[in-house]
């Protein structure tokens, strides 16, 4: 059994007031991924560290941007960083490497701001994170690819389709990508494996009271090769805590 946790903390040391670190030491986790940490290594103690435990991080040139870390109870045999430049950039992509299994937090961009940063998130969707993509699938590895997407797959993972599908995040060409992904490409919704409920969500908006209603959106994904499928036991959202806007996405594989 391996446990996998992707959380979008939305600055990591708010997250840690906030009790995600101790949080994170009950779960027993075999690799944690986290993004949007918001912080360079300098402005980071040993409280960020934890003992015991394999930590990397990867920071966004621009202060207080973006950001990506894994926390891996192994070690892992390697650590890499992404094949696009511009990612690198924004620290939105930390990848490790266990034997023949490849875990990597990601942080896709989202597209609310402005039309420009929906196009560039469109244009990386399609032309350079496809193929790249499909080119895993050949490759023979293992892949779990965790985090925050930005984008909601179909009606059920979002609380108000109408209101949103018009929206960033919910687009229907966003949509497409997914179904695509996971149709055409095989790749694995390894939430979905194991849970097809309704109202199952790990993104809520700050504004009203999206929370206290869950009105949310499910953004957050651990998706995986398939040559990995059939191999998720258990899937959960955690709720009983706050850390950020996001909460955790916990995955327990049979590997």
């Amino acid at each position: 059994m391996k446990r996998i946790i992707t959380a979008n903390v939305n600055g990591i040391r708010a997250a840690e007031r906030k009790g995600f670190f101790a949080w994170m030491k009950t779960q027993d986790a075999d690799v944690v991924c986290v993004q949007e940490i918001k912080a360079q290594e300098d402005q980071l103690d040993e409280r960020f560290y934890p003992e015991n435990i394999h930590t990397y991080y990867k920071p966004a040139e621009r202060k207080g941007y973006s950001g990506t870390g894994l926390y891996c109870k192994q070690k892992p045999d390697r650590v890499i960083f992404s094949p696009w430049e511009d990612f690198d950039f924004e620290g939105r992509f930390i990848q490790a490497d266990f034997g023949n299994l490849s875990v990597i937090s990601i942080y896709i961009p989202s597209g609310s701001a402005k039309q420009e940063r929906q196009d560039y998130k469109m244009d990386f969707m399609t032309e350079r994170f496809l193929p790249y993509l499909q080119d895993l699938q050949k490759d023979g590895r293992q892949y779990m690819i965790c985090g925050d997407i930005n984008i909601v797959h179909k009606e059920i993972d979002i609380k108000n389709f109408k209101g949103n599908k018009n929206r960033s995040g919910c687009l229907p060409e966003e949509r497409h990508f997914m179904d695509q992904l996971f149709t055409q490409e095989k790749f694995v919704d390894a939430f979905r494996e194991v849970n097809q409920e309704a109202e199952q969500y790990t993104w809520w908006s700050n504004r009203g009271q999206a929370w206290a209603n869950n009105t949310g959106w499910r953004i957050d994904y651990q998706i995986l090769s398939n040559n990995l499928q059939g191999c998720v036991q258990n899937a959960s959202v955690y709720k009983s805590e706050r850390f950020s806007d996001h909460s955790p996405l916990i995955i327990d594989y049979d590997l």
